[in-house]
């Protein structure tokens, strides 16, 4: 029987079985589909330590790509730009999927007995695609770039807490304000690419120590890169000869992309057609769940969504089982309106789950004082899979209450800069972070670039920096609970969902590994995958 198993279990790998006819096959032969689909992951984990081979180009078909685009880190804000960041640059350190710190510009960190000194040693001999070898004032000039308000960094927040930098020989130095154990985590924080001189003259040049060089760049359209032969670590990433990230943002376009074989992998597939395209030959269906969320945010300092009662009218109005099944389609679980799940250390499950209640979002509602004239809510496809869908679940359920909900549907092109953290009411979604600390002090800190909802309460801020400085996991749990509830209760953030990571992976790709950080390997595919066919 161990035979036969096996032999499925190639079958599948070759696309000449589907995973329902494996689980189904190994049922007749005892096995439960439990042990079955283990032996699908462990077969496909096994798969990706394969020797890997070089050559070919890998393409990427991705959603959230515009024709706005910059390949600035610091204004790095969808997924198109993020896997252009990772073909050209890194970072200091990077999260694998264990969520465990990974070395990569800096080959080690220390940190004080009371974390509120961290040294970082920086490699040596690391060449940038200019030419010029990296150096910890690089390294420093980057970091300062990022702490510069007029950078408008997604990184902004993360920078705050640090009260010195400075380079010692080959040490970056970091003195903090208040001790941090998480700091390794914001400090491999995807906008913090390391660039000559911090990216001070041109930071939109796509100059970095990746494993690539840009040779096209059509925002919006399409962006090409080449492999470089003297890439640092060419054992581990940048197998095949050349990357081509193609701007699919309509997800009936992607899914045709992957099964004609124009591209080898695809994000955001569709859940409605997920088990669908699973079941297609010579390609998979690979899903992660972790910390992303699809949300509906509201400026709290705006009209009228600076009224709580409002807020708290929608929060109730909102039908969150209802989404994930017609939405998510099982791919997620439904949300709590504030962004941390079971995936983060250190969550506190006590927290009573918001339910459905169109009684209680009809009494907020009245005691809002509302005047009755239209709610605009923003959305778009690409906003994340679904949204134009979920939106429609929300207005009805939302009138169900009495709540003049209306939908403006906004183009895909131009949304990540014109509607969201612009316009005071729209989708959104977020990947989530590793830790709490950083999910935070991104978008929920009151001085930060990113905070999409305007959420600015000084005793916010106060929490997060005694969570920050506690080093007790016990008293820093509290600290967060306090924080989770008070945003699950005043905040701008409407959450119903957090999302599992689907991609479409075609079966020539080695090297998949999913990974709960993000959707595309956490947007690094193109670099660690390779092509079997090569």
């Amino acid at each position: 029987m161990n035979e036969q198993l096996q032999h499925m279990t190639r079958e599948v790998a070759k696309g000449r079985m589907t995973r329902r006819e494996f689980v189904g096959r190994a049922a007749a032969l005892g096995v439960t589909a439990v042990a079955a689909n283990a032996m699908l992951a462990g077969h496909a984990q096994a798969a990706a330590h394969e020797a890997p081979k070089r050559g070919g180009t890998i393409k990427i078909g991705s959603s959230g790509g515009e024709s706005t685009n910059t390949q600035d880190p610091a204004l790095t804000a969808s997924e198109v730009p993020l896997n252009n960041l990772y073909a050209w640059g890194e970072t200091l350190l990077d999260v694998n999927p264990e969520g465990k710190i990974e070395p990569r510009m800096a080959e080690s960190v220390e940190a004080s007995a009371d974390a509120k000194q961290w040294v970082f040693k920086i490699r040596k001999g690391i060449p940038f695609s200019n030419g010029k070898d990296m150096t910890p004032e690089d390294v420093l000039k980057t970091m300062q770039r990022h702490s510069n308000e007029e950078s408008k960094s997604g990184a902004l927040g993360i920078m705050k807490g640090i009260a010195d930098m400075k380079v010692d020989g080959d040490n970056f130095i970091v003195d903090l304000e208040s001790p941090n154990a998480d700091l390794p985590y914001l400090m491999a924080d995807y906008h913090l690419i390391i660039q000559p001189d911090g990216g001070m003259d041109n930071p939109g040049a796509a100059i970095g120590t990746g494993p690539y060089t840009l040779e096209i760049d059509e925002p919006g359209v399409r962006h090409a890169f080449k492999r470089r032969d003297d890439f640092w670590d060419a054992e581990n990433r940048g197998f095949a000869d050349e990357v081509e990230i193609l701007v699919l943002n309509d997800a009936t376009a992607r899914t045709a992309a992957l099964q004609s074989g124009q591209v080898h992998a695809i994000n955001r597939v569709d859940p409605k057609v997920a088990s669908l395209l699973d079941r297609a030959p010579n390609l998979s269906v690979q899903s992660s769940s972790g910390r992303g969320h699809y949300v509906f945010i509201a400026h709290i300092d705006t009209a009228p969504f600076d009224n709580n009662e409002l807020r708290l009218a929608l929060k109730y109005a909102i039908n969150r089982e209802e989404m994930v099944d017609k939405i998510l389609r099982g791919y997620g679980s439904i949300g709590n309106d504030f962004p941390i799940n079971a995936s983060y250390p250190l969550f506190d499950d006590t927290i009573p789950q918001r339910e459905h209640s169109i009684e209680k979002a009809k009494e907020h509602y009245a005691a809002s004082g509302h005047d009755g004239s239209p709610i605009i809510l923003r959305v778009s496809d690409g906003a994340f899979p679904g949204a134009v869908d979920a939106a429609s679940l929300f207005q009805q359920s939302a009138q169900a209450a009495g709540i003049p909900l209306e939908i403006k549907r906004e183009p895909n092109d131009g949304y990540w800069s014109e509607v969201w953290n612009v316009q005071p009411f729209c989708a959104s979604y977020w990947g989530g972070r590793p830790v709490q600390d950083q999910m935070y002090t991104t978008a929920y800190l009151s001085t930060a670039d990113w905070n999409d909802t305007r959420w600015k309460r000084p005793e916010f801020d106060k929490m997060l920096n005694e969570a920050k400085s506690e080093l007790d996991d016990a008293k820093r749990k509290e600290i967060y609970s306090q924080m989770g509830q008070m945003l699950r209760n005043e905040g701008g953030l409407i959450l119903p969902m957090f999302n599992d990571f689907v991609n479409g992976v075609s079966n020539d790709l080695g090297g998949w590994i999913n990974d709960p950080n993000g959707e595309m390997m956490s947007n690094q595919a193109a670099i660690k995958c390779w092509l079997k066919s090569a």
